[in-house]
């Protein structure tokens, strides 16, 4: 029996300091794992060597049955001592796909092991540490509820002397976010008319979000009337129709308008005015040949300088001012080409006849007189 086990004993090879062997764990105690790696004796791997990690207990970190890959540090056989490092082992292999992962930008997932004054460690053969700025894309005041969370990450950083190793989830977001960018801006095409929300005001305009992307809708762009301030007719988180004027992808910037997607002046121009009637208008500005008159914001008419009196007229100013209240009839409309034809002549006749239709027919009510007796040609040509 004593020679079977010489001979066994004997068949067992040697072990020497930094020999790397195989084992399973055979006893967790607090501070220690006792582990059989095949050899006379079983080995002992210090809480101090299971992880690159801060642990309380063994633990945390193994159980018994798991196969585990450990460095000899110390062996003395006389004294049955073999103490073994798994995070040697971890480190060693660690670096090498570190150093692999940082040249082709891999992205990986890792489990947030601890919250730390300043960023988050995690696992990942060594120590890793991802800065409370590289966390995520917006401000995080409170980490505390990022314990056990899984991040995916990229190296940023690594120095093997300094056993360094940054890692980035925001660099992540961030590509993911310029790629997400760049398809929404690959779709998009001047014409399309989009749902969006406004983001932020500013003096010249209002950002808003078209579906992950912000287009900027120029002051001039929100409304067919003058707006002194956008916050005179917009706020945060308005939602709003636009239209998509100009894209730009290399960029990133797209030129919307709001007005485009409202009835213009000129389509309530169609509804309101009719050839023949009277309106009320303001002198906007005096040329040589006439006045242009504003009957409703954004659309004026044109009267010609033969339209503006029956006295003869040398020049517009010599009888109208601009910021005038003037009364007009409109001869001629033409919506699709922005055109309005108008007279002041004409208008003051009308209302002359009006007003002395009015005196007439009171005057001579049962009597055999007809307006065309009192005004003649006049009539006619009004008619």
């Amino acid at each position: 029996m004593a020679e079977e086990m010489n001979a066994g004993m004997a068949d067992i090879e040697p072990l020497k300091k930094g020999d790397i062997v195989k084992g399973k764990i055979t006893k967790i105690e607090e501070n220690q794992a006792l582990v059989d790696v095949g050899y006379k004796f079983d080995g002992i791997i210090p809480i101090g060597e299971v992880s690159n990690l801060h642990i309380e207990t063994v633990g945390d970190a193994l159980k018994v049955g798991d196969e585990v890959e450990l460095k000899v540090l110390r062996i003395n056989d006389e004294e049955e001592k073999l103490i073994l490092s798994k995070r040697a082992v971890d480190s060693e292999k660690a670096w090498d796909v570190l150093q692999q992962r940082l040249e082709s930008g891999e992205v990986f997932e890792v489990t947030v092991a601890e919250v730390v004054k300043g960023g988050l460690v995690v696992d990942v053969g060594v120590r890793g540490f991802i800065p409370a700025s590289l966390v995520e894309r917006h401000y995080v005041e409170d980490f505390s509820d990022y314990k056990g969370k899984t991040l995916r990450v990229k190296v940023i950083e690594l120095d093997k002397d300094k056993n360094k190793v940054i890692l980035s989830q925001k660099v992540v977001l961030d590509e993911e976010e310029e790629k997400r960018k760049q398809d929404v801006l690959t779709k998009l095409a001047p014409g399309d008319v989009k749902e969006g929300t406004v983001q932020r005001l500013t003096d010249f305009g209002a950002f808003v979000d078209i579906g992950g992307i912000d287009g900027l809708v120029h002051i001039s762009e929100i409304s067919w009337e003058r707006v002194e301030k956008p916050s005179d007719v917009l706020k945060e988180g308005d939602k709003v129709k636009v239209k998509v004027l100009r894209v730009d992808p290399v960029n990133q910037r797209v030129s919307l308008s709001i007005k485009d997607t409202l009835p213009g002046p000129w389509d309530k121009a169609r509804e309101m005015f009719e050839v023949g009637k009277i309106y009320t208008g303001v002198v906007r500005r005096l040329v040589s040949f006439g006045a242009f008159v504003e009957l409703i914001p954004n659309v004026e008419g044109l009267v010609h300088i033969s339209q503006i009196s029956h006295k003869h007229v040398g020049q517009p100013s010599e009888v109208l001012e601009v910021g005038q209240e003037v009364k007009v009839k409109v001869l001629d409309i033409d919506v699709d080409s922005e055109r309005i034809s108008l007279s002041i002549r004409d208008a003051e006749e009308k209302e002359e006849i009006d007003e002395v239709s009015e005196q007439y027919i009171d005057s001579t009510q049962g009597l055999n007189i007809t307006l065309g007796d009192v005004f003649g040609d006049k009539l006619k040509k009004l008619k």
